[in-house]
């Protein structure tokens, strides 16, 4: 890996490269008064970034776009994405997907799976992310940085609920920034003992 960037450098390395969402961010629920920072998805506004998280701080923001996938049984089908990678001046990111099913001509057709989780980063750039998902898994990765733009995670505990895909195991994932500045994902699963496709997406920065 390259020589790590400050804090400075970093934010002003993704201010050029993402001019475009500059000025959006997720809205504040003013529900009440919340004694902590709000998160924010947006490096520009809220809290500073903390230092110990500065290895993932090209994640942070507001990503949409498709992908593919396959169910438990095999059965491959499009899907739509919003990711929400976001902070609040502590040492975690928190991180919520939805996704939902598009049909042939790429028009949505009904919710599909959500994960709300966090991502941690110790001073030795070891990565723990921790999810749960709506389908019933709750899951542990460990993994480390592949570069300053791509991240590379390995599942070391995944659970499955009474009414969760039984026939789904743990996996790896990775993210990465393309060339375009686009971020992609790509998830492999273990499924009936077998290591598969199981997810992937590319996914353009609308807020961050």
């Amino acid at each position: 890996m390259s020589d790590k960037l400050n804090g400075n450098d970093a934010v002003n390395q993704a201010a050029e490269a993402w001019k475009d969402a500059a000025s959006r961010n997720i809205p504040a629920v003013e529900l009440g008064e919340v004694p902590v920072p709000d998160d924010t998805a947006n490096l520009r506004q809220g809290p500073s970034l903390n230092d110990a998280l500065l290895a993932l701080l090209p994640l942070v923001g507001v990503w949409e776009g498709q992908g593919q996938a396959y169910d438990t049984d095999g059965n491959e089908y499009a899907f739509g994405q919003q990711l929400v990678i976001a902070h609040d001046g502590e040492e975690y990111l928190t991180f919520s997907s939805r996704t939902w099913k598009l049909n042939e001509d790429g028009k949505a057709e009904g919710a599909d799976v959500r994960e709300t989780g966090f991502w941690r980063i110790s001073a030795k750039d070891e990565i723990e992310m921790t999810y749960t998902s709506s389908t019933g898994i709750v899951e542990i990765f460990y993994g480390e940085p592949f570069n300053e733009r791509a991240w590379q995670l390995e599942s070391a505990s995944t659970m499955v609920t009474e009414t969760g895909p039984k026939n789904l195991g743990p996996g790896k994932r990775m993210y990465g920034l393309m060339p375009n500045n686009n971020l992609g994902w790509v998830d492999e699963r273990m499924v009936d003992g077998e290591m598969r496709p199981y997810m992937s997406a590319e996914l353009t920065r609308i807020a961050g």
